[in-house]
């Protein structure tokens, strides 16, 4: 028997021959599920607290036993990290939203993906965004996208580099939400997209513009990059070189020597040794050599956050002065730049091959 066309009133073949009572199903559409690292609700103590205990809780960024790391983060870090931390997000917000930077930009930026998928393939393509931790949640999104008809998913983690701690965290939740789904939807997750051309051109946009404006060439450009402990690049995982690769990409497209871009690493977090450079003693160091005019991108974030907003424009501005720097210009992320959303959308089209024509 052919299949009946799905439409609105008529959505499969099955619900044809169903019985009178049978459940009605929508139309089957395919979901493109955005994710980002997350947020808290607000930046008070609780709010704060219930977001890192879930951040920190998480083994695939802190992969101590549990029996030694949850007393020490309930008891001792969780006492007085939320204060400190909340200080820094209220000197961030988004007052007038109400929400952190991350989620006003990843909303827009999926405002204007579902646009530019909805030009390109009508109303069948459904586009939504999540969070890894805290809201929206991700099982909360695919269930959204499940019941609103959605019998196959993109799964997009918003992280150019792949590394245990962003990318495969992302998945991993993503896969414990689909364990929860009956009808479970056909589902795909987006590589990394480190090297992509468009993601290249995007950011080589954003440098150039960036010194454009200014009345004097930087000394030299810094590409921040978020950091992982060292083992975890022993232990197999590729971020380190994907993070390198990527500085070489944009030093390429740009045409510079590379003897004027250096790649650091930040968000150093607790006492074992990280990847190296560690960004905020490297541009002190590099102002002590007398390397007075800097700029700093950092190609890992999609999006601007505390670790760029607060971290990037605060304190390792203020590492940079202290040390005797006399110019420091931090180029935003990508965010929602038409640039960069035409790279995400490339992305997508990609990954949906064989889904859409």
């Amino acid at each position: 028997m052919p299949d009946t066309p799905a439409t609105p009133d008529h959505p499969a073949a099955c619900q044809a021959h169903a019985p009178k009572d049978h459940p009605a199903l929508p139309r089957e559409k395919i979901g493109v599920l955005v994710a980002n690292l997350g947020t808290p609700d607000n930046y008070d103590y609780w709010s704060m607290r219930r977001y890192l205990s879930e951040f920190l809780s998480d083994r695939r960024v802190i992969d101590y036993s549990p029996w030694k790391w949850q007393p020490l983060l309930q008891l001792v870090i969780l006492s007085k990290r939320p204060f400190t931390s909340g200080a820094n997000y209220k000197s961030i917000w988004n007052h007038a939203a109400g929400e952190s930077p991350l989620m006003t930009i990843t909303r827009s930026q999926t405002d204007k993906l579902r646009a530019a998928l909805t030009a390109a393939h009508g109303d069948g393509v459904m586009v939504d965004f999540c969070m890894r931790y805290g809201n929206p949640s991700t099982a909360s999104k695919l269930r959204a996208m499940v019941a609103a008809g959605c019998r196959k998913i993109l799964f997009f983690p918003l992280y150019p580099q792949y590394a245990g701690a962003t990318t495969a965290t992302a998945n991993d939740q993503f896969f414990r939400a689909l364990m929860a789904e009956k009808w479970q939807p056909a589902t795909r997750t987006v590589p990394p997209y480190f090297d992509h051309p468009a993601y290249i051109e995007a950011l080589a946009q954003s440098v150039e513009r960036a010194y454009a404006g200014l009345d004097r060439r930087p000394d030299l450009l810094i590409t921040s990059y978020h950091g992982v402990p060292r083992r975890y690049l022993m232990g197999g995982d590729p971020y380190h070189c994907q993070c390198q690769k990527t500085t070489r990409l944009l030093r390429e497209r740009l045409g510079w020597d590379a003897s004027e871009v250096v790649t650091t690493f930040q968000s150093r977090f607790g006492p074992e040794e990280w990847l190296k450079p560690y960004t905020v003693e490297e541009v002190a160091r590099l102002a002590g050599l007398g390397k007075k005019r800097i700029a700093i991108i950092a190609p890992a974030f999609s999006a601007d956050c505390i670790e760029t907003l607060e971290e990037i424009k605060e304190e390792i501005r203020e590492s940079f002065e202290h040390a005797g720097g006399e110019s420091f210009t931090y180029i935003p992320c990508l965010n929602d730049d038409d640039a960069h959303i035409k790279a995400l959308s490339a992305v997508i089209a990609e990954n949906l091959a064989g889904w859409v024509g």
